[in-house]
């Protein structure tokens, strides 16, 4: 069943952590609802009672099933679609599978994650490659002329982060796929703050690769995560992990690749949070992510609007296109103390600090940002009660 409006009442009585916290650190970890925790305890209890590998056994039609949520929710094929242990572990298999040399250009955005930051800067070093950083526009998106102008034959990859974590932009990914076309170059797109909270859909954005994370905006189990991999692209990559599940060993000094995406899995992890992540999916697809990306607006506007009204606040967020992720600093305020107050009062936010997004904050002369991303199951209510805890702090 699909539903075409979210009704919020019955989005928190699936939430249970509801009853306890004003939860806005969805861009960290979601609250995980009912239908979730419900698949992940039914399989841990059954693990116990007849062995993990039976158990496994008995739930095949249904992890095969999570391969097909996910290409419901990303437009694709499910057979273009892997599962791992969390984004940056998505992330970095995506990458490092980019055969790599020396003289090759690797192009990214201000907002690059710092973790993948991290991995492109180490990696280009390794094998003397440059890792250029596309210039951003006006608004502080991806600069698409520019990226235009910085393409020629030696671009092997653009990775780009659609939502960045530090200020709540939404880069012009379609663009960017449409810029890379005619290009040679693997697109990644980073989507770990998007899948979940907005229509995502791989065919639009044109990307060859695309990872996630379970625990955010999905509200699926920690230490879950998926990989898009786009099947013309599957030959152009060389996966730096391989075991048995990955990989046939064909003959003594032989191997033959898996022919689909799962040859970026391994064989072991835990299948019960992998299960979660799949109920977390057809959650989100129940709602419809067209209604959640409505209702996330529309509590972030208001949230915006009223921090605008507080004196010393100073909301951060660039771009206009208002999504789940709202940043503001208050002049004189020590945002690490306001978040353990705010914890206190049951109020869940975050604060991100220069040296983990360093192009963006830097650049802007910030020390640190508080973070407060806000889901569909939240209220007009909680967020004036934010207001009002931040005002009287």
């Amino acid at each position: 069943m699909i539903i075409t409006d979210i009704d919020v009442s019955r989005a928190r009585s699936l939430t249970p952590g509801c009853e306890r916290v004003v939860h806005f650190n969805n861009a960290g970890s979601g609250l995980m609802p009912q239908p979730v925790l419900d698949t992940v305890l039914e399989h841990t209890r059954l693990e116990a009672q007849m062995g993990s590998y039976e158990a496994a056994a008995k739930k095949a039609e249904a992890l095969n099933a999570v391969y097909t949520s996910f290409a419901t929710l990303l437009n694709c094929r499910a057979d273009e679609i892997a599962l791992t242990d969390g984004a940056t572990q998505s992330w970095h298999r995506a990458f490092h599978a980019v055969p790599l040399k020396k003289g090759d250009r690797v192009l990214t955005a201000n907002n690059e994650y710092n973790s993948n930051w991290l991995s492109l800067r180490r990696r280009c070093d390794q094998v003397g490659a440059s890792l250029e950083v596309v210039p951003s526009d006006a608004e502080g998106l991806v600069d698409i002329p520019a990226l235009k102008r910085m393409l020629d034959d030696r671009v092997k990859v653009v990775a780009i982060t659609q939502i960045t974590n530090s200020n709540g932009k939404v880069n012009p990914v379609e663009e960017v796929g449409a810029a890379l076309r005619e290009s040679n170059a693997i697109y990644l797109l980073d989507a770990c703050q998007a899948v979940g909270q907005m229509p995502v859909d791989v065919e639009r954005t044109g990307c060859d690769l695309l990872t996630g994370a379970g625990r955010k905006f999905l509200r699926g189990p920690r230490g879950t995560g998926f990989m898009y991999v786009r099947r013309s692209a599957l030959e152009k990559l060389d996966p730096m992990f391989i075991d048995i599940h990955s990989a046939k060993w064909t003959g003594r000094d032989t191997l033959e690749w898996r022919p689909d995406a799962k040859r970026f899995e391994v064989m072991e992890y835990n299948v019960a949070d992998r299960l979660g992540m799949g109920a977390a999916v057809d959650h989100a697809l129940m709602w419809g992510l067209d209604a959640i990306r409505e209702r996330i607006a529309q509590l972030s506007t208001q949230l915006r609007a009223r921090l605008n009204d507080l004196p010393g606040v100073q909301v951060r967020d660039q771009g206009n296109r208002p999504n789940g992720i709202n940043t503001f600093t208050i002049d004189g305020c020590d945002l690490n103390a306001l978040l353990h107050h705010l914890r206190a009062q049951g109020i869940n936010t975050s604060v991100t600090n220069f040296d983990q997004a360093w192009l963006d904050l830097k650049e802007r002369g910030i020390e640190r940002i508080m973070r407060a991303s806000v889901h569909y199951y939240n209220t007009e209510e909680e967020v004036e009660r934010l207001v009002q805890a931040i005002v009287k702090a």
